[in-house]
């Protein structure tokens, strides 16, 4: 029966109104926002379990660019190898040269003066190849190895490690192919370094290999992270549109019934001031 003193039609109304009215609004947010976790009330086990995805995606591109960083090193200091290997054949083709027994006083001058300069320049490729201002060859950081994390957690690190080559340097200034006896001394002594450097670059190639391949591994996880992150917050856009249709038509009902409800109580009063 209908009541004067409390207009229990239109406040059942109001209640109803509100709530489509809720509902049309996440709808339209879910819509809008691509996401069906608009808020932590959407889904909560949904939404933490998106957050942690998120935070894994967020150190593993961090991961990625370190492992860019540990290429851009073993690529620095393999070109710079190569060129090391380079001067030193050449080196070793002068002490070659030196050993002819038509090399006159003044041959063999000017061959010790090409030789000292290419120590020099083995020298300068030693000690001024840097990376982000770390030497690399001459320097305690590569010698003794450089961690890169290269993971989402702190135990997952890469060690890149580069031969130190103040020794190759020292020994290398010490030789001299202005005799034929100081040239063929010098020829052993090449023979060892072009080795030793042969090694280091087949050291810096399995380094430069691996990270290559985590690099790759660390993209895949992204990718499938990302994926799995979206599975879990994107929201189905035709089952929303529906709920959307349906909640505005129930809010539309509902504003109807809230008026007709209203209208009642006057009705009524007119009959009483009737």
């Amino acid at each position: 029966m209908p009541s004067i003193s409390a207009n229990t039609t239109a406040n059942t109304a109001v209640s109803y109104l509100n709530a489509n009215s809720a509902a049309e609004s996440t709808a339209i947010d879910e819509i809008s926002s691509g996401s069906d976790t608009t808020s932590a009330a959407s889904d909560p086990a949904g939404m933490a379990i998106s957050t942690l995805m998120n935070s894994d995606v967020t150190v593993l591109q961090q991961a990625s660019t370190n492992v860019t960083n540990g290429e851009s090193v073993l690529n620095t200091a393999s070109g710079a190898l190569t060129n090391i290997s380079d001067v030193l054949t050449r080196m070793q083709s002068l002490a070659a040269e030196a050993q002819s027994g038509s090399s006159s006083s003044a041959s063999l001058s000017d061959l010790n003066t090409e030789f000292a300069a290419l120590i020099n320049e083995v020298s300068n490729i030693a000690n001024q190849t840097t990376f982000n201002g770390e030497t690399l060859f001459t320097g305690a950081t590569y010698s003794s190895g450089a961690t890169f994390l290269v993971g989402d957690t702190a135990s997952q690190t890469i060690s890149v490690s580069i031969s130190n080559l103040s020794s190759l340097v020292t020994t290398l200034s010490s030789l001299a192919v202005s005799s034929v006896t100081a040239a063929s001394s010098a020829m052993t002594t090449l023979s060892t370094a072009i080795s030793d450097i042969s090694t280091d670059q087949s050291s810096v190639g399995a380094q430069l290999e691996q990270l290559q391949y985590t690099g790759s591994v660390i993209s895949t996880s992204i990718t499938n992270l990302e994926s799995a992150s979206s599975a879990i917050t994107s929201v189905d856009i035709s089952a929303e549109e529906t709920t959307y249709t349906n909640e505005e038509t129930l809010t539309s009902a509902a504003v109807t019934a809230v008026t007709d409800a209203n209208n009642m109580q006057s009705e009524l009063l007119k009959v009483l001031e009737g």
